[in-house]
């Protein structure tokens, strides 16, 4: 029965986020917001959906560890899974806002995450808005920065023109239903993930960055898969980044305002961290070596083969 609940609010999780994604966008032509602006906040903070209302529900049900796990383990699984097979199936062209802008602010999250936690086993209201500040800055200036880029050269923006002729009702429909799924998928999830991890005799913890994170980035390596295979632009490192930075700043900022997270088990700071700082600062040598500005089939495999490594270790524990 626990596998069907974390099978049925995934799948709830997924349909939920498509939903809010569509309903945003459409939203977003009726305010008259710029395709740019939608493409870098609405869009992405919709994805980032299903980690919110996951991490939210844990928290106030006092599984804390899942929580974290399931925004240390996305973004482990961000890279090392949907970025890797990506890259395996067709390489990923890097450009130079990855290692000027992007990426540095992804580091710099990710840091600043281990050390809120170690300083004192948790992450209060303080600390949660310290973080939303942080993302407010960051979009303040990869707005800016795109509006420059803009100005020099077309942007693929990915947004579908089609959503600026959706009506009212049905946006309002779009909503609810994403919303109820939204809810309903991460009731499910996190009842599922406590119950198997009891069954399984692991923690919730081990769940969490496991099977839970790897089922919230179903979409994206779903997407990014088939755009490969179709030879067209699958992902780019941009895209990624700024999930990670969503991950962490915005589901866990928003989270810990609503309800502190806990650290529970300590090897999300012995261990589980330091994988996802690992997987991220490993993105720049092989940006660089041996190939420049490309991460190709060999590159890929490697990633792929690194987070295999970590999803059996994190099972052996």
């Amino acid at each position: 029965m626990s596998l069907l609940f974390v099978f049925l609010g995934l799948l709830l999780l997924v349909i939920g986020g498509e939903f809010l994604v569509r309903s945003s966008v459409a939203l977003s032509f009726k305010l008259r917001l710029s395709k740019m602006v939608i493409g870098l906040t609405i869009v992405s903070f919709a994805t980032s959906a299903p980690e919110l209302l996951v991490s939210i529900e844990a928290a106030l049900n006092g599984f804390s560890d899942i929580s974290l796990g399931n925004v240390i383990g996305s973004n482990i699984a961000n890279i090392g899974l949907v970025l890797g097979v990506t890259a395996f199936i067709a390489p990923l062209s890097i450009d130079r806002d990855f290692y000027k802008f992007n990426w540095p602010v992804m580091m710099l999250l990710s840091i600043a995450l281990y050390f809120l936690l170690k300083s004192g086993n948790e992450l209060d209201r303080l600390e949660g808005a310290v973080l939303l500040i942080l993302l407010g800055t960051y979009l303040f200036l990869l707005i800016k920065r795109a509006r420059n880029q803009k100005k020099s050269k077309p942007v693929d923006d990915g947004i579908d023109d089609g959503l600026s002729q959706t009506s009212s009702f049905k946006i309002i429909i779009w909503l609810l239903l994403g919303g109820l799924g939204l809810w309903g998928g991460s009731e499910l999830l996190v009842a599922g993930a406590v119950d198997m991890a009891t069954a399984l005799g692991v923690t919730e913890r081990v769940i969490a960055v496991s099977m839970i994170a790897i089922g919230t980035s179903v979409p994206e390596l779903a997407a990014s898969v088939i755009a490969a295979l179709k030879k067209e632009k699958a992902i780019s490192m941009g895209n990624l980044i700024g999930s990670n930075i969503f991950n962490i700043a915005s589901v866990l900022g928003i989270t810990s305002i609503l309800q502190p997270i806990a650290v529970k088990s300590q090897e999300v700071l012995t261990n589980d961290i330091f994988w996802m700082l690992g997987f991220a600062a490993i993105l720049v040598p092989l940006a660089f070596l041996p190939k420049k500005f490309e991460i190709g089939r060999y590159k890929g495999l490697f990633i792929v083969i690194a987070y295999a490594a970590f999803i059996s270790f994190a099972f052996m524990e």
